[in-house]
């Protein structure tokens, strides 16, 4: 299922911090990418809610998922990046795991655990002193 956001996010750029001489100084090639979940017209209420959740620590206060990226020298390599991380964030967090089948241990499983166990304690009995 694949899905454009593209129309409900932006975009602020600003001037990336570090080492860089005079590009840094003058170019503005950091981009926060910013997308507002409760207001999201592709997301349904479950969706919306799974992903409050599962990012909560990227929301901010007003319900805004900031992804950062200042890694690349241009405005559009960090945008494109930004974009990427998004697309992961967005489909990890919907990702629904698989719920766990609990097993039961098969009756030779048992029966070689427990003589195996019988095995060991007669070893450790053959150790004790005589008295």
């Amino acid at each position: 299922m694949e899905r454009d956001f593209t129309s409900e996010f932006t975009f602020i750029t600003s001037r990336s911090g570090g080492p860089g001489g005079q590009n840094v100084n003058k170019v503005s090639s950091k981009v926060m990418l910013c997308f507002h979940v409760q207001n999201s017209v592709l997301l349904n209420e479950d969706e919306k809610l799974r992903i409050s959740e599962k990012l909560a620590n990227k929301i901010n206060s007003e319900g805004v998922l900031q992804i950062v990226s200042q890694a690349e020298r241009t405005q559009l390599g960090n945008k494109e990046r930004c974009i990427e991380k998004f697309n992961l964030l967005i489909e990890k967090a919907l990702t629904i795991p698989k719920e766990r089948k609990r097993t039961k241990p098969s009756k030779s499983a048992i029966q070689k655990r427990l003589d195996e166990k019988k095995i060991k304690s007669e070893k450790k009995e053959y150790r004790k002193k005589i008295d």
